[in-house]
């Protein structure tokens, strides 16, 4: 049960939360619950659609729940969490039996408890919301936040970093880190490291171009700028889209780096993978990070990483798969990149990759989390079996 999950309109949203249900596929069965958010065209109060697209679903049998905003004001909540009420009611009817309920995120975490006390389910959460570590938590959501964890049985952040996050805000919990999942089918190293260009080392960046730049760019650039007075062996593929686009490719020109950063837009996972393969060095300049899923996938591919020391990849970036610099510190990054291109050579790709694989396949993960539920189910007293029927309209 989820709030963040791929969408026809943005089939990059909440891709993590789907690798984690790929990977509990391996050993249990699996529904999700996409609470997809309002709808204005609604006239009911809710509607649920089973989602038909597989490239979306990859197998995964996929609902979504969508509902009207209330015209009372502050009471759109209230039908959200109705609408999800009306859902898990609409699925059940369908001869589903529910042993665990797994939230993503705690937006979805308070109707999961609150639907897992009305049916006596065992409830989990996995949290991996910036709003904790960026500190802009508003009193509404710390509640709702506080409520769902404190109810859940288990709360399980992406790092051990965002679980300091949250415990500042005051917020309890039993909590559990389980990382985020990497797809090994999609990242994996190349059979012959030797195919990459030795005469010009490709950097690589993939994230969201957002206005808000906590994915660091600006400071990248500032980097980037500064190492063009030191050596020229390099250039910068950027991958990724978003609102703040044209105001870097502008930055980039005058920041004199046009001939040597080129963005190439959304891309496709499978692609995003052969970018990170061709690449000599991964970069992640963010601000703040929960746990940097691409960081964990360039891994995969065999690609070490230069990380700012943003949140969550500092607890698996270590010296033999890459180094780590303060953020928002131009000059450390520049120095970062100026030693690990002269350094790459410490870091054999099969090596880097096999390290991410020990910790971040879907095997891996989703054996942490079937034991997990395997725990949780055995402590509620076996199977739960619901029985009461909906129509699928309000």
């Amino acid at each position: 049960m989820t709030a963040w999950y791929p969408t026809n309109e943005q089939p990059v949203g909440g891709v993590f939360v789907r690798e984690h249900a790929k990977a509990v596929r391996l050993y249990d069965d699996v529904v999700v619950l996409h609470c997809a958010g309002p709808d204005p065209s609604l006239k009911g109060l809710w509607r649920v659609e089973q989602e038909s697209n597989e490239s979306l679903t990859e197998g995964i049998p996929t609902y979504r729940v969508w509902h009207r905003r209330s015209p009372i004001p502050k009471t759109s909540y209230l039908v959200y969490l109705w609408s999800a009420f009306q859902a898990f009611r609409r699925i059940t009817a369908e001869n589903v039996r529910w042993d665990i309920i797994h939230a993503h995120v705690f937006q979805a975490g308070l109707p999961a408890v609150l639907i897992g006390r009305f049916h006596r389910i065992p409830v989990i959460v996995t949290e991996q919301w910036t709003l904790f570590p960026k500190k802009i938590l508003d009193r509404s959501s710390a509640w709702k936040a506080s409520t769902a964890f404190r109810w859940a049985q288990l709360v399980m952040p992406v790092s051990q970093s965002l679980q300091q996050a949250i415990e500042a805000y005051g917020i309890k919990g039993r909590f559990h880190v389980i990382p985020n999942v990497v797809d090994t089918q999609l990242f994996y190293p190349n059979s012959s490291p030797q195919s990459k260009s030795e005469s010009c080392k490709r950097l690589l960046f993939v994230g969201l171009l957002e206005l808000s730049h906590k994915k660091g760019v600006p400071y990248l650039f500032q980097a980037l700028t500064q190492l063009r007075r030191q050596r020229d062996d390099w250039q910068l593929d950027i991958v990724g889209d978003g609102p703040a686009r044209a105001e870097y490719e502008r930055l980039a020109i005058d920041s004199g780096l046009a001939d040597k950063v080129t963005f190439h837009g959304l891309k496709s996972k499978r692609e995003v993978a052969e970018f990170m393969r061709q690449a000599h060095l991964f970069v992640l300049p963010s601000l703040f990070e929960t746990f940097a899923a691409v960081a964990a996938e360039a891994l995969a591919t065999g690609t070490p990483v230069l990380s700012t020391r943003c949140g969550g990849p500092e607890e698996f970036i270590i010296e033999d798969v890459g180094m780590v610099v303060p953020p928002a510190d131009a000059e450390a990054l520049c120095k970062g990149l100026d030693y690990m291109l002269n350094h790459l050579d410490r870091f054999p790709p099969h090596q880097v990759s096999r390290y991410a694989t020990e910790r971040f396949s879907p095997e891996r993960v989703g054996e942490q989390l079937h034991t997990i539920y395997a725990t949780y189910f055995q402590r509620h007293g076996g199977p739960n079996a619901a029985t009461t029927k909906t129509e699928t309209h309000s």
